[in-house]
């Protein structure tokens, strides 16, 4: 199989995070591939006319894309059941939710980078902020006990999406006033997994 990935895209380090929790690091030939919206230099368009990534190409032919499609289907691959049918719905949910959060996050992150600086939108971006604030108040006060449980893929996307926030917008400092959930990403970015994929740069 090969993924099309650059190591600062926070949707790519979801999935290559479950690649090496899986244990099918020697499965994935890594594509390196890169760009933004106004300009997709290298990114797998013809695999992805989105001009996304990840892109995973399968083994069995065919190529897949957006990670939680990538995610389930490496899932169903390898039986990892980090997908459990028991609470399947709330695993779906947290991945959502922790992909919402990297939309918004990414957003930001372009408004800064990519718009010429007279034309930026302040309010727009607090906008984005507030999603991602609303939706950690939402985690520390109602998701704990999930967190706390057996490892699935919403508590992977989710400690990828709080890595993502340091990596991008630390001053933000999206720890105040969010204790349990400091606690709980204190752990799960100690997994081996995680360490391996931090992104830098």
């Amino acid at each position: 199989m090969k993924l099309y990935h650059s190591p600062t895209t926070p949707f790519g380090r979801k999935v290559m995070a479950m690649i090496l929790e899986i244990g099918f690091g020697d499965r994935v030939e890594i594509m390196p591939a890169s760009g933004t919206p106004l300009a997709p230099g290298s990114m797998p368009v013809d695999l992805n006319p989105l001009g996304k990534i990840p892109a995973l190409v399968r083994q069995e032919g065919g190529t897949i894309y957006d990670s939680r499609v990538i995610c389930r289907y490496l899932d169903d691959l390898a039986g990892s059941n980090l997908y459990p049918a028991s609470n399947l719905w709330e695993v779906l949910t947290l991945e959502a939710t922790a992909d919402g959060i990297l939309e918004a996050a990414l957003l930001m992150m372009y408004e800064d980078r990519l718009r010429p600086e007279d034309k930026r939108f302040a309010d727009w971006v607090e906008g984005q902020w507030s999603k991602i604030a609303r939706t950690l108040n939402a985690l520390e006060s109602s998701w704990m006990a999930h967190l706390n449980g057996p490892l699935d893929m919403g508590q992977i996307a989710l400690g990828c999406a709080l890595g993502y926030l340091d990596f991008r917008h630390a001053a933000r400092d999206w720890r105040a006033g969010h204790p349990k959930l400091a606690i709980w990403e204190e752990k799960i970015v100690k997994r081996p997994a995680m360490q391996v994929t931090i992104p830098r740069g």
